[in-house]
């Protein structure tokens, strides 16, 4: 699925200062698997990607009037930890790698654009930022590894259902990662697309579960999707991850995947035996609508319960105590209780 994003999180590693971060991390190269492993028997004409292209360009571009923004030479702070890095490239040279490791803008500067944090989407009202969070990259390793994983996952998909359900998957996807992040991490700030990303990929798990009778190699397109959310799953256990943000993405798209991405049943093979111009019947079947029914309610009271709590300023952890070593781990290197 997704590919890496880099949400950063609670966990917070003792040698570096960028351990308030929380970036949307998928760091898997296994991910891109994903995108080639099943096949519909029935080659329908495919959509043209523009949409991916587009999100892509876009993120690249708002990466760059960050780093804009951001300024490192004029940062008074460099003096005590460190220099500018690449400072050829002048005011869009990387803060020091003490203060930022993935080669990006401060966390100033992320906030002040729109990142991820609790404070001011509760308490001061800027509920946008649930949408720009995911626009916004920790790095340039964070950004290349999400668009990496975008474009593989994303083009297969928008060429097979076209740029208005993939579009609404993304975006929604990105909405219930923020939500779910926003609910359990109150110390740290969140940037990244990794929750949208897992949204694509939860989507291609549920489009495999609904059209389950038009595809081949089922079985090995089942196992590997699921190898692949438990990788990046295990990854959000890491310093820097926000593993809430992948959950809450991968668990939005599963369900969009139901809503969106079902198709008319139809066996391929049994029309392509029917003589010239003889009609076929292509119906859903009933536990397709079954399943779209159920998705469609889980959708809207999920997400509406889980945007009143915290619009409300409920803590996620208060009703959930154990649901902290979902995304933290505590080692000898990082302390999950430190903020």
């Amino acid at each position: 699925m997704v590919g890496d994003d880099i949400e950063s999180r609670g966990g917070r590693v003792k040698r570096s200062s960028y351990n308030n971060i929380i970036a949307n991390n998928n760091n898997r190269s296994s991910v891109y698997a994903a995108s080639s492993t099943y096949m519909i028997e029935d080659t329908d004409s495919q959509w043209t990607s523009w949409l991916v292209p587009m999100v892509v360009v876009a993120n690249i571009a708002v990466f760059v009037v960050v780093m804009y923004v951001n300024n490192c030479p004029d940062h008074r702070h460099t003096r005590l930890v460190g220099k500018c890095v690449a400072r050829f490239l002048g005011r869009f040279s990387f803060e020091p790698l003490r203060e930022n490791p993935l080669f990006g803008p401060s966390s100033s500067t992320l906030i002040k654009l729109g990142a991820l944090e609790w404070t001011k989407v509760v308490i001061n009202h800027q509920g946008w930022r649930l949408i720009t969070c995911i626009w916004l990259h920790a790095g340039v390793i964070h950004l290349l590894v999400n668009m990496l994983s975008l474009v593989f996952i994303g083009i297969r998909l928008e060429q097979q259902f076209g740029f208005v359900r993939v579009g609404i998957i993304y975006l929604l996807s990105g909405f219930g990662a923020s939500v779910l992040s926003s609910l359990f991490n109150r110390n740290n700030i969140s940037v990244g697309a990794s929750g949208a990303l897992f949204g694509l990929l939860g989507a291609m798990l549920s489009e495999l579960f609904t059209n389950w009778s038009i595809y081949t190699n089922k079985a090995a397109a089942l196992f590997t999707l699921l190898i692949i959310i438990a990788i990046n799953l295990a990854i959000g256990i890491l310093p820097h991850v926000d593993n809430f943000a992948h959950i809450g993405g991968l668990v939005t798209g599963f369900l969009l995947g139901f809503v969106l991405l079902s198709r008319p049943q139809y066996g391929s093979l049994e029309s392509q035996n029917l003589p010239a111009g003889t009609p076929f019947k292509s119906n859903y079947k009933p536990y397709q609508y079954a399943l779209w029914l159920v998705s469609v309610v889980l959708l809207v009271v999920g997400l509406t319960v889980a945007s009143v709590m915290l619009f409300r300023g409920e803590n996620g952890n208060d009703h959930c105590r154990w649901c902290r070593y979902i995304t933290c781990v505590s080692t000898s290197r990082w302390d999950c209780n430190q903020n």
